[in-house]
């Protein structure tokens, strides 16, 4: 479903107005956007949807869409948008400053603003941190029948399966993911925090998820949700001194091909790189920050400690993400 209510034609583009396409859908935003405003003087009009309805829509309203901008979370999805031609290359000293090159597009086509890292949790009343160290570890016959994942053709799994083909190859990739597929307790279900609770309930020893559903569970007000947080531990895998590090994944954006307001469209983006915005992803979605200068005031990610991250270009999620999901079929991680 999409909410919202943009008018269908272009506009002067001297207008100081902005008509962002979003697939975030956290409530936290609002703050981001009002201060976008606040500081810009641009008003912004917001159309909230699906990452595949806001491709289709934009793709459907042609030259003539109002989209300036379109953001979404994961890299696949940027791909997806990318792969469509719905987006134009943008060339910025800022976003090139201030972005790390393996958390952007190579030609410009969409950034990464926030990120996600996917680890493994473990049930700290059977388990040691140091029991399951890498990604490589999940195949292993040891873990059979105490594992809990999300769908292989989520794309959150097919991002991290893209990244096992950039690191070790289709071969070895496939018999890593039917090594998982064989492992699971269950059959795939839910979403990453009906894994974590898996693990929190005794259900499985140890899931797949993203930090910031945990981040949620450890900030929460609930106090069933705390004590789900408390009963688990997290791994950030691969991180030997001559490993690859930590699979990350972004929230990205990107200026639409046609947009009518390019110079605001622009100017957004170089926003979402500053210190302020990159706090209000921080505190608003316990995600960390994508500059690598901003400092990280989020009790929960704090507690986690630091990591090294894979740095292998996200870009590769997009272009090994149908290769991906052919090796997740074939494996029966479905």
């Amino acid at each position: 479903m999409i909410v919202g209510c943009i008018g269908s034609a272009p506009v002067l583009s001297q207008e100081q107005v902005l008509n962002l396409y979003s697939a975030r859908h956290y409530d936290t935003d609002e703050a981001l956007y009002a201060d976008f405003t606040k500081q810009t003087g641009i008003r912004l009009n917001r159309i909230e949807g699906g990452e595949d309805s806001l491709i289709e829509r934009i793709r459907n309203e042609g030259a003539r869409s109002p989209a300036d901008v379109l953001i979404t979370v994961d890299a696949g999805r940027m791909w997806r948008a990318e792969e469509a031609g719905l987006l134009q290359g943008v060339k910025s000293k800022v976003l090139e400053a201030r972005i790390p090159a393996h958390l952007r597009d190579p030609n410009g086509m969409w950034f990464g603003f926030s990120v996600r890292a996917r680890v493994i949790f473990y049930d700290k009343s059977k388990l040691k941190a140091t029991d399951i160290t890498r990604y490589e570890d999940l195949a292993d016959p040891r873990w059979n029948g105490k594992l809990c994942a999300r769908s292989g053709s989520h794309v959150y799994n097919l991002s991290l399966t893209a990244s096992m083909i950039g690191a070790l190859g289709d071969a070895k990739a496939e018999a890593w993911a039917k090594g998982v597929a064989a492992n699971l307790a269950r059959s795939p279900r839910g979403g990453d925090t009906d894994q974590i609770t898996g693990v929190a309930s005794g259900e499985c020893q140890i899931a797949l998820a993203n930090t910031y559903y945990y981040a949620r569970l450890a900030r929460s007000a609930k106090a069933a949700e705390k004590a789900v947080a408390d009963k688990v531990g997290v791994i950030f895998p691969n991180q030997g001194t001559k490993d690859r590090g930590t699979h990350v994944n972004i929230s990205g954006a990107g200026v639409v091909k046609s947009a009518p307001h390019r110079d605001n469209a622009i100017r957004f983006l170089e926003y979402l790189a500053s210190d302020s915005a990159q706090q209000y992803f921080t505190q608003g979605n316990n995600e960390w920050p994508a500059v690598p200068t901003v400092a990280l005031n989020n009790p929960a990610l704090n507690a986690l400690g630091k990591f090294r991250q894979d740095t292998q270009n996200v870009a590769n999620f997009g272009r090994n993400q149908p290769n991906a999901q052919k090796i997740l079929d074939r494996a029966g991680w479905k």
